[in-house]
């Protein structure tokens, strides 16, 4: 499944990105809707996206796709059964101290998987993927505990991905990124209305 071909002889992929675009896409318009589904498309295409990211040497992302999987399992759990009635957690808004502990815990990150890739891989990119990996982790953190300022970390993170993306050849993934950060603002504003909506009832 990585034996490269293009599409409309525009795109330079393979089957194995082409069918994570298509799982990736729909585990964010799942998690648009509040769907718990969406974990389970989060599990299988960052299974599958573990092994692109390999083929390009883009190592931290494809680390970053092993916690995906555990996170996302988690947050399943958290999306169906969380909460103090245990039927699901509802979208909120972080609190002023989280601000704090989610930029720390990015930063912490970065550095940690920026010295781990210097090291120990030969990524031409260690920076830049050190810095998307760590700003992913509190994203889906974040996303995973519904948790309404995810989105604007999801908003930052696509777009610089877009450009890691296109300086590793990997066209169809930079498109998917495009079209992340679009979605992302999409979901913004759907969870910015269900949090007003079920504030009255708080």
């Amino acid at each position: 499944m990585n034996d490269t071909f293009t599409i409309f002889g525009l795109v330079d992929t393979t089957a194995l990105e082409l069918v994570s675009f298509a799982l990736a896409l729909c585990m964010v318009l799942l998690n648009i809707r509040q769907s718990p589904w969406a974990w389970l498309f989060s599990i299988i295409s960052a299974a599958t996206y573990a092994v692109v990211f390999y083929d390009s040497k883009i190592y931290g992302d494809m680390s970053l796709q092993f916690f995906f999987i555990a996170v996302s399992l988690w947050g399943w759990y958290q999306w169906l059964f969380g909460g103090t009635t245990h039927h699901g957690i509802q979208v909120s808004r972080m609190a002023p101290r989280s601000w704090l502990y989610s930029a720390a815990a990015w930063l912490v990150g970065f550095f940690a998987i920026a010295a781990f890739l210097r090291m120990f891989t030969d990524t031409d990119v260690p920076h830049i993927d050190a810095f998307l990996t760590a700003g992913s982790l509190v994203g889906q953190i974040l996303l995973s505990r519904k948790k309404l300022e995810n989105w604007y970390a999801w908003i930052v993170i696509d777009l610089i991905y877009i450009a890691l993306y296109l300086h590793k050849n990997l066209y169809l993934t930079a498109l998917l990124f495009a079209i992340f950060a679009v979605l992302a603002v999409v979901g913004l504003r759907a969870w910015a209305k269900s949090l007003r909506e079920q504030e009255p009832q708080q």
